[in-house]
């Protein structure tokens, strides 16, 4: 059967990509709305593009207002500065949120209206050239056709789709993950893993996003751990931004399972990061995921040489989850418990949670048939 499959316009990669990429972002427009956080500013980063920018004669404005995950409200804002300020195309500079961020206000550029309009549908409007340069090696965001936004009057993180929103250039430049503290490249690393695991073991995987997948887990095994441990291993920082790209662009062509699913209620309503909500629900989402897909979960461990070919399917799945399992506990994946959420508020909101997983889709996508009452179960485990 044929699929499609789908990247962003132009991807450059590598140590200096920035420099490399600057006639690029020179063709995009005119003026330009940068679209990152403060902490970017305050570590010199964004002065970097500015820099960029300005040495291809292009104007800009900064919109530095993303505080944590992207709310409907910050979106409203942002669209009313570009506007405001006559932009013609847009740079997001950071990790997942600006990034996702960029991608709503220029989803509403044209027709206006607001984000939460686009909750179940695929988006296919008129965008803005659009240019995403992470600042962490985990959210693949930058070579997605996703954009993750919490509508703050329902209480809900909307998954959104479609093709337009995949940026026109991707910019991979490790140098920008450097500055990252090791719980961002542990939640970052981790959510990588999942966008890869589950891009392969989705029942929407294809041959090509196999070949993505597989080789994003083998990088992120050889490497997360270097790169948490020590920040200044170049090496460890640039294999890790490949791997998120390779992620990326895996999910983006064969889609999240479970992990993803029950990973946003949590943020949602908990406010836990998206990578460290992951980062939580990987060995009890898997641990349910495995009997539906040893043979590929099987795969893994053999490539990444935690199980051995004579090891059965069965086998070699528990030992991939296993050792998935000492890279939590290594990079210090804390409980829900021990991040500081009540039990009882929990308990309380698992079945509003358990729903709203179940709506995006992403549990669907699993190789073992889930239910609701499933997820209420799943959620539950949490706390043993």
């Amino acid at each position: 059967m044929a699929k499609e499959f789908i990247v962003p316009g132009q991807i450059v990669t590598g140590s200096g990509a920035l420099d490399l990429a600057e006639s690029a972002l020179g063709k995009l427009g005119r003026k330009a709305m940068i679209v990152t956080d403060k902490v970017m500013i305050q570590l010199g980063n964004c002065e970097k593009v500015e820099n960029a920018l300005k040495n291809q004669g292009i104007e800009y404005t900064i919109y530095s207002e993303i505080v944590r995950e992207p709310t409907d409200v910050m979106i409203e804002n942002g669209l009313e500065q570009y506007k405001k300020e006559g932009c013609d195309f847009l740079v997001a500079l950071g990790g997942g949120s600006p990034i996702d961020s960029m991608k709503a206000i220029g989803s509403l550029v044209a027709d206006g209206g607001s984000i939460s309009d686009y909750m179940g549908k695929n988006i296919d409007v008129a965008m803005p050239p659009m240019a995403a340069i992470p600042t962490t090696a985990g959210t693949g965001a930058e070579a997605t056709q996703f954009t993750i936004i919490t509508d703050t009057k329902k209480d809900i993180k909307m998954l959104l789709k479609g093709k337009v929103l995949m940026p026109s250039l991707a910019i991979i430049d490790p140098r920008f993950t450097m500055t990252a503290p090791p719980e961002i490249t542990a939640a970052t690393g981790l959510d990588a893993l999942c966008h890869a695991v589950e891009a392969y073991t989705s029942n929407k995987a294809q041959t090509l996003s196999d070949t993505f997948a597989m080789s994003a887990v083998k990088r992120i095994f050889k490497y997360l751990s270097a790169a948490f441990h020590d920040g200044g291993n170049e090496e460890a920082r640039i294999q890790m931004s490949v791997a998120a790209l390779e992620a990326g662009i895996a999910f983006n062509n064969a889609s999240v399972t479970l992990i993803h699913g029950m990973s946003r209620p949590i943020g949602a309503l908990f406010h836990v990061a998206h990578g460290l909500s992951n980062a939580m629900l990987l060995k009890v989402c898997l641990t349910y995921a495995l009997p539906g897909a040893y043979d590929r979960f099987a795969e893994l461990g053999r490539i990444t040489g935690v199980a051995i070919s004579e090891d059965s399917d069965k086998e070699a799945s528990e030992k991939f989850l296993a050792a998935i399992t000492r890279l939590t506990e290594e990079l210090e994946t804390p409980s829900l418990e021990q991040f500081g959420i009540e039990k009882k508020a929990f308990f309380e909101a698992i079945e509003k949670m358990a729903h709203d997983a179940m709506e995006s889709g992403s549990p669907q996508n699993t190789r073992r048939t889930i239910t609701q009452a499933d997820i209420e179960q799943l959620y539950k485990e949490l706390w043993q």
